[in-house]
């Protein structure tokens, strides 16, 4: 749905292929809301510590309406007669109200895998995998277990990230990568698990777009 969108605006004009990049980061905008009139607020898009991209749409009194990204960009969307109109009086508090859900929502539902090329989510896939397809065996014990629930809940420390990365593109077997995964978990190089040692988890805001029914 996004990529098609930006096809399409690109197609028809194919200077927002530089415009669009070169635009800064916390810049924002305001349109009238025609597609739902009676939802006036505030679509927040960040990127995450981890790399993910979020949309959240919320309304002038800061509750969410909507994560659903064919529905925000849908509401979004914009021609090149769209006319621009003044911002929201609360426009900024709304943001904040954006990224604190934001926030929160990454700290309740634990760490991220991250991107689908990255290496967290192609370790823990593939030995969440392995777990099932081999419960009940040998092969898969507490140690194991416990080391792919690390990888789930957070972030990979440096030296695994770099390790694993390595052997992933060297073919490593499903036995072997449950080897290293237990491995390194026993010699405290997999994750980092102490709060006060991990990464910045703030979202970076990219843009902001307020929907206005005036």
């Amino acid at each position: 749905m996004a990529y098609q969108i930006w096809k399409n605006a690109t197609d028809a004009n194919p200077e927002l292929n530089k415009i669009i990049p070169d635009l800064p980061n916390v810049i924002y905008a305001t349109k009238q809301n025609d597609e739902a009139p009676e939802k006036e607020g505030v679509i927040v898009y960040t990127r995450t510590s981890e790399e993910n991209d979020v949309l959240a749409w919320v309304d002038n009194k800061g509750k969410i309406i909507t994560q659903s990204q064919h529905t925000i960009l849908k509401a979004a969307q914009c021609t090149p007669d769209t006319e621009p109109k003044y911002k929201l009086e609360k426009h900024h508090e709304l943001v904040k109200s954006g990224i604190d859900f934001i926030r929160e929502e990454e700290k309740n539902t634990g760490g991220s895998l991250g991107k689908k090329t990255g290496v967290k989510y192609r370790v823990y896939m593939r030995l969440d995998r392995y777990c099932k397809e081999y419960e009940g065996t040998l092969f898969v014990n507490e140690q194991l277990k416990k080391a792919v629930d690390d990888i789930y809940k957070y972030p990979l420390k440096e030296f695994a990230r770099e390790t694993l990365n390595r052997q992933l593109k060297a073919g490593i077997s499903d036995d072997q990568l449950a080897s290293l995964v237990i491995s390194l978990r026993e010699e405290d190089k997999l994750a980092i698990v102490n709060e006060d040692e991990q990464p910045n988890k703030e979202p970076q805001i990219i843009c902001s777009l307020g929907l206005t029914n005036k």
